[in-house]
């Protein structure tokens, strides 16, 4: 499906949050165990750059997933400081609007299964990785060309930041002083 680009590139120049699920998004939909049973899950290491990205360039980055003690440490290790295990996401999502005292209009939205999509149908740029479900596909004002787990976070970051005039001050910054 054909998405409107000028349209998701207005949309995207509003953004002051971006909130992230976790598996399909941040991690693709493998679970792995151990022989002692621990469930093990695997990241991108680029789409902890892109986050730092978003955060370092003004815009609020939250997670909202299910209970994970290795997303947890992900989210620790990336400095994402809005990390919560919540079950019902448009309510954790609602709080955060109320706490930094945004609208709808101002929050982006990833998500790639039918539990985002009553988010994803409420923010103003609602986002989906190029191996979304068909529900969480059609909702999407834009979609990746990375799958799940593959840097979605990092494309998005590239993206929002272009739009926001944003993305060659950060590469300036990065190049002049390091990460």
């Amino acid at each position: 499906m054909e998405k409107n680009i000028a349209a998701a590139v207005e949309k995207a120049k509003k953004i002051k949050l971006v909130v992230f699920d976790v598996h399909g998004v941040l991690s693709d939909n493998d679970v792995l165990y151990t022989d002692e049973g621990k469930r093990i899950r695997q990241f991108c290491h680029e789409d902890g750059f892109g986050m730092n990205a978003m955060m370092l360039m003004g815009i609020e980055v939250a997670v909202i997933t299910r209970k994970s003690a290795s997303v947890a440490a992900r989210m620790a290790d990336i400095g994402v400081k809005r990390f919560y295990q919540e079950k019902e996401k448009v309510k954790k999502y609602e709080q955060l609007l109320e706490e930094l005292g945004i609208t709808d209009e101002e929050a982006c939205y990833v998500g790639d299964e039918v539990i985002d999509c009553g988010v994803m149908k409420r923010v103003g740029f609602s986002v989906a990785p190029s191996d979304a479900k068909k529900l969480a596909y059609e909702i999407a004002d834009w979609i990746t060309e990375k799958a799940g787990g593959k840097g979605v976070a990092r494309e998005l970051a590239e993206f929002l930041l272009e739009a926001q005039g944003k993305w060659q001050p950060f590469c300036d910054k990065v190049m002049a002083k390091g990460w």
